[in-house]
């Protein structure tokens, strides 16, 4: 299959130069904005200085309500958490952010993270992820960036005893993983309005 690039068309250089002139910003900077559908001078200024305030309810994700309500149960229960990611930048530094902050509540004993060898695991949910976390004791498994079409590894999980909530922003297959929660906002019936979040900066 041979690929193209397709350039967005340059926005409205009046529009360009007035925002330019407003925010005291280069227009090439404000083109490549504009392009991205950043056009008013309210826009941009949320998008230079943001706030949380500005972000989503994140009860709005689907499946949201369940991944933290089984969270709660792991701590009150005493269970024990394995944090997943994958070994690409975005798995690596969710796995670094989801792990620390839960670090506070679990303590160190109680969490850990697993990241798959890239050549003898591949990309993804892994059964020798899996196996490591069934002999070590972990009863959850949060996988961060991969898991929305490991449908046979989250059934294999399930034999094993873990329960997994799966936080990714790939497109999913025709069905669903078994998991406790599947938090992803390219989900069909996914009311979250942003569609390119990374979830598990929300959990």
């Amino acid at each position: 299959m041979e690929k193209r690039w397709i350039r967005k068309p340059a926005p409205d250089a009046e529009k360009v130069r007035h925002l330019a002139d407003a925010l005291r910003v280069n227009e090439a900077i404000i083109s490549l904005l504009c392009q991205r559908h950043v056009c008013s001078f309210e826009e941009a200024r949320a998008y230079f200085r943001p706030s949380l305030d500005s972000l989503p309810d994140p009860l709005l994700m689907r499946d949201m309500d369940r991944a933290v309500e089984r969270l709660v149960q792991a701590l009150h229960l005493g269970q024990r958490v394995l944090v997943f990611g994958d070994y690409d930048v975005d798995g690596t530094t969710s796995v670094a952010l989801v792990y620390s902050y839960l670090r506070q509540y679990f303590g160190p004993e109680r969490v850990d993270y697993y990241i798959p060898d890239r050549y003898k695991e591949g990309y993804g949910v892994s059964e020798a992820g899996i196996d490591f976390a069934a002999n070590f004791g972990y009863e959850l498994i949060i996988a961060l960036d991969c898991g929305v079409k490991a449908v046979d590894k989250i059934a294999y999980a399930n034999q094993r005893g873990i329960d997994f909530i799966i936080c990714d922003h790939h497109l999913p297959g025709t069905e669903l993983p078994a998991a406790v929660a599947v938090l992803d906002p390219k989900r069909a019936d996914c009311a979250y309005p942003s569609k390119n979040c990374r979830v598990w900066g929300r959990l």
